[in-house]
């Protein structure tokens, strides 16, 4: 008995090695179809515009890629590069609010649908996938921001998610928050978000007494099935005592009995 390192899987004798090597096999098709890293005969160079050189006045770095890759990966980079725009006469592409080391992280994710995540490149790569539609990347991100979702971060990233409509964060944070309420008005940023939010501060109030109506509701429910199934029970008792048959006994003076 052996575990599938492609499927994770239990299997037994040969069936985990095969699928061990199909899961190889796959892996080299895709490695042979993806294009290489944005190295030789780059038709498109991308800068960061917001990663703090031009404050010490030095230039800014240029993440050279191809625009076959842009334009299949993405939407917007679509219609940017196939149109009569500026940025496909010129070849560059000025990209706001972002970091030079996030632009990269893009890029490479563009052409290897790899990343190596942590909160922030998260949040950043996050905002650039709802912004050029890369729906891939926004959905790798969503997943690791949820499954890093804890007490300490629960509010700024409940706000984040808000202000990019990422619905399964904001799902995923109201589930945290509204079983700690009574930890809530603790939190440091409680206040702010109280402040700057208060039609947040008021979903997550809504959410909390949705959820304990449901816990109610479903209390009650469990009552009222528990009391008809013993009432049920206690009926087809009677019933089955009622339609026992009578045994009568003749006793000695004749009468008889019951």
């Amino acid at each position: 008995m052996s575990r599938c390192m492609s499927c994770e899987a239990i299997s037994e004798g040969y069936d985990a090695a095969t699928c061990k090597q199909r899961h190889e096999v796959l892996k080299a098709k895709v490695a042979f179809l993806t294009t290489s890293q944005p190295a030789s005969f780059p038709d498109v160079l991308l800068f960061a515009t917001d990663d703090g050189s031009a404050d010490i006045a030095e230039p800014l770095i240029p993440v050279p890629a191809h625009k076959a890759v842009l334009v299949s990966r993405s939407p917007v980079f679509k219609a940017m590069l196939e149109n009569e725009m500026e940025e496909s006469q010129s070849g560059t592409i000025k990209i706001g609010d972002v970091t030079y080391d996030a632009l990269c992280a893009f890029v490479n994710y563009l052409y290897t649908a790899e990343v190596s995540l942590d909160q922030q490149l998260a949040s950043d790569l996050l905002v650039m996938a709802e912004k050029y539609q890369v729906q891939h990347l926004k959905d790798y991100c969503q997943k690791f921001l949820v499954s890093n979702l804890n007490w300490d971060n629960i509010l700024p990233t409940y706000t984040f998610a808000h202000q990019h409509n990422a619905k399964p964060i904001i799902d995923a944070a109201l589930r945290v928050i509204t079983a700690n309420m009574d930890k809530l008005t603790a939190l440091e940023e409680y206040a702010e978000l109280k402040e700057r939010h208060p039609g947040l501060v008021l979903e997550i109030y809504e959410a909390h007494f949705s959820r304990a109506a449901a816990v109610r509701d479903h209390s009650s429910f469990s009552c009222v099935r528990r009391a008809s199934s013993r009432s049920r029970r206690f009926t087809i008792a009677r019933g089955e005592i009622g339609n026992q048959p009578q045994v009568s006994t003749t006793s000695s003076t004749g009468f008889i009995a019951p």
